[in-house]
């Protein structure tokens, strides 16, 4: 093909155009496809192909075109192709340069044949044996290496038959033609590499965000999986919410980086937590600190219970008659038997205020200081009352199993998460993350914490990792303060929720028309936990 000014000033142009079109272009498949496409175009070639370099050293076919023919394999086609990768080494170490892709891998040169028929350098018995059975002639072959700015050889770009556009026959690939592919393959491979590396630092990246998350849930039993089921159920409504066509949200979408973004939000939502204690995460009951001081309270019953016995003995032993049968003497000691049923009966109510429930009645409270009020000799030989200030306020915590302080402490995880995640420098596509991170404990009506945002404050991706988080909690079955919940029990508090105006009204209602709960459900919860679901019993439920 001869080329005038005009056409290499074409040429130059159209390559300037692909680089930037190789830039862009983010699906390794379609890149790919993109450059051997771009390749056959500029030098008028009928078909193609582009083989990847393997770390085992083998040339993987890519993407193969033959216009022709009408194939298209590889690449974009969704047609895998069969033919197995070729070696560039022999067993014995030696380089394959009787294959043409292979040698121009090996030497780094590009290999540019008029007629493959003719060539007695190279093996083309499998070129022959294609042709014989496709009915084709390949003829003229240019098979250029693509090397990176590394000067490491990541692939082969093959094209066979230039076609002359005026005689529409096949020709020799030119020198002119030869050079712009050539800077094609350049700048091919450097994208590809520069593409790779990318790949690469945000594998690494997603892996490092999983990783603090699995360490955060293997923190504690009792959380584990936490942070690995609250980006789930948050991807799940982020994708419905793009689809919603009616209702406040109909004109919502996210992008597939927006989507990314949110994923890493709420896959680091609960960093904070690396620095809780994990007595407090763990507290399953009132007087849990380090151990359950449940246990220090049986002990002091058990005192009180001894020091009674020992009171009736004294007695008895006053005015003891040698002969009587001591333990018959105190079973029948009705004031005795009648103290020790007390202390059993007081000891039973101590536990069972020891479990964390939703709320605690003024007579509960006042039984607790009650109980409270009772004395023993410690082994200091000091009086001390039954239960510390602190075990009484333990006891009487109206909600769940913290005190205010452990509650204090437990909130702090969000500032802690949105301070970590703040001091991290964000590319462009992250930048919102501490955002949608740090909300997930928010409410609507401004009353959450740690910022008392109100919903017109934040973005609809905090809210959705809002609701993810909480009914994540309310269907765990691995919480020490609480029983797994059924999914009519945990679909009615979330409901609830929404009336409150604690959760997202919009959202709250996508949830349900979707039927995200169920998905999650199908796929995280316990056959037992999924019971029938009647809709109008739900608090909030409008169908849309």
């Amino acid at each position: 093909m001869e080329y005038s000014e005009k056409n290499i000033s074409s040429l130059l142009r159209e390559l300037n155009e692909i680089g930037i079109a190789l830039s862009a272009e983010k699906d390794h498949a379609r890149l790919l496809e993109l450059i051997l496409v771009k390749a056959m175009e500029i030098t008028n070639a009928d078909g193609g192909t582009l083989y990847s370099r393997t770390e085992d050293n083998h040339l993987k076919f890519e993407t193969l075109h033959n216009r022709s023919l009408k194939v298209h394999k590889g690449g974009t086609s969704g047609e895998e192709i069969s033919f197995p990768p070729l070696s560039l080494f022999d067993d014995e170490g030696k380089p394959n340069n009787h294959m043409v892709a292979a040698c121009a891998a090996i030497s780094g040169e590009t290999v540019n044949i008029p007629d493959a028929y003719a060539s007695e350098e190279f093996d083309f018995s499998g070129t022959r044996n294609f042709d014989s059975k496709m009915g084709y002639r390949s003829t003229s072959f240019l098979t250029v290496p693509m090397t990176n700015h590394e000067n490491d050889i990541i692939g082969v770009l093959q094209l066979i038959n230039a076609i002359d556009p005026k005689t529409e026959k096949v020709i020799s690939f030119s020198g002119i033609g030869q050079q712009v592919v050539e800077s094609l393959a350049s700048q091919a491979a450097v994208t590809i590499t520069n593409k790779t590396l990318i790949d690469a630092q945000k594998d690494l990246f997603d892996a490092f965000i999983q990783l603090i998350a699995d360490a955060i849930d293997e923190k504690s039993p009792y959380t584990a999986g936490h942070c690995r089921r609250v980006p789930v159920l948050t991807n799940m409504l982020a994708v419905a919410a793009n689809k919603i066509k009616i209702g406040p949200l109909k004109d919502f979408s996210l992008t597939a980086d927006e989507i990314y973004e949110l994923d890493v939000a709420a896959w680091l939502h609960d960093c904070g937590k690396i620095t809780t204690p994990e007595y407090v995460v763990d507290k399953g009951t009132k007087l849990e600190t380090i151990f359950d001081r449940i246990n220090l309270v049986d002990m002091s019953f058990e005192i009180l219970k001894r020091d009674a016995v020992i009171e009736s003995l004294k007695s008895k032993l006053r005015n003891a008659d040698t002969s009587a049968d001591i333990d018959q003497e105190l079973e029948n000691d009705t004031e005795l038997q009648d103290e020790l049923m007390t202390l059993v009966k007081e000891r039973e109510d101590i536990r069972r205020y020891n479990v964390g429930g939703e709320s605690i009645s003024d007579e509960d409270t006042k039984r607790i200081e009650e109980i409270a009020e009772r004395t023993y000799v410690d082994p200091e030989g000091e009086t001390v009352n039954l239960l510390a200030k602190e075990e009484i306020q333990n006891l009487q915590i109206g909600r769940g199993t913290l005190s205010v302080r452990e509650r204090e402490i437990i909130n702090n995880h969000v500032s802690v998460t949105i301070k970590m995640l703040e001091s991290l420098p964000y590319p462009k596509h992250l930048t919102r993350v501490p955002e949608f991170a740090g909300g997930h404990h928010e409410k609507m009506d401004g009353t959450g914490y740690p910022n008392k945002l109100t919903k017109l404050q934040m973005s609809v991706q905090a809210r959705m990792i809002a609701i993810a988080d909480v009914f994540e909690a309310l269907t765990a079955s691995d919480r020490p303060y609480k029983k797994a919940m059924s999914l009519s029990q945990s679909l009615t508090i979330l409901g609830q929720m929404k009336l409150d105006n604690h959760i997202d009204a919009d959202l709250f209602d996508i949830f349900m028309n979707d039927k995200i709960y169920l998905e999650y459900a199908n796929k995280y919860l316990g056959e037992k936990q999924i019971d029938d679901i009647d809709l109008e019993n739900i608090p909030g439920y409008i169908a849309l």
